[in-house]
């Protein structure tokens, strides 16, 4: 982790170092940067739709975004007045994402292996990433294990379109809600968004 990530809310959730890459990865991001902020994706993830969805009905001040990739949800959800720690492996995304978003932490880290102790966030969000992972449920493990309050997952439909990832790597819906069950995950709540499927939890 860089010193500019050392901050001293860093240090108070006490995070390590894990950016050593592991696996290949092969369904992680490998495309241009530049299309992540696009205007014409940016429209498809419904910003502030999926913020007041995460957020509403419960008291949450902090947020870990997950793959954070250049920071979109993480200036979202700190316009939103939280208090906003960003991860990714790639630190070329990390550093557009520190440009973007200076006000937020961002760290290097994978969804699997969350260099954070128990219970550090209000709400763990993985905007993207769980059909990125090698081991989904390792990383919702670990999703449920950093949040105090409330898990969401964001992820593509489960079907082949033009935007978005084939449908190869897609997650399907039973699958998210066949791990969640194995993970003893209550109160599940899906909302099928314009061009999107969120997945709420809360602990």
């Amino acid at each position: 982790m860089g010193e500019v990530a050392r901050s001293a809310r860093g240090w108070k959730y006490g995070m390590k170092d894990h950016s050593e890459q592991g696996p290949s990865h092969d369904r992680r991001f490998h495309g241009d940067a530049g299309r992540l902020r696009a205007p014409a994706r940016i429209a498809l993830l419904e910003t502030p739709r999926v913020i007041a969805l995460c957020t509403g009905g419960a008291a949450i001040a902090t947020v870990l975004d997950v793959g954070t990739g250049t920071g979109v949800f993480a200036e979202a959800f700190l316009s939103a007045g939280l208090e906003v720690t960003g991860i990714d492996p790639v630190v070329e995304l990390l550093e557009l994402a520190r440009a973007y978003v200076p006000q937020a932490l961002f760290a290097a880290g994978t969804a699997e292996k969350l260099p954070f102790p128990d219970q550090s966030f209000d709400l763990v969000f993985l905007g993207h990433v769980l059909h990125e992972t090698d081991d989904p449920q390792a990383a919702l493990g670990e999703a449920c294990r950093t949040a105090k309050k409330r898990i969401a997952v964001l992820e593509w439909p489960y079907r082949r379109e033009e935007n978005g990832p084939p449908l190869a790597h897609r997650i399907s819906p039973e699958r998210i809600l066949a791990l969640a069950a194995v993970l003893g995950f209550s109160s599940l709540k899906r909302t099928d968004l314009s061009h999107m499927d969120l997945y709420v939890w809360d602990r």
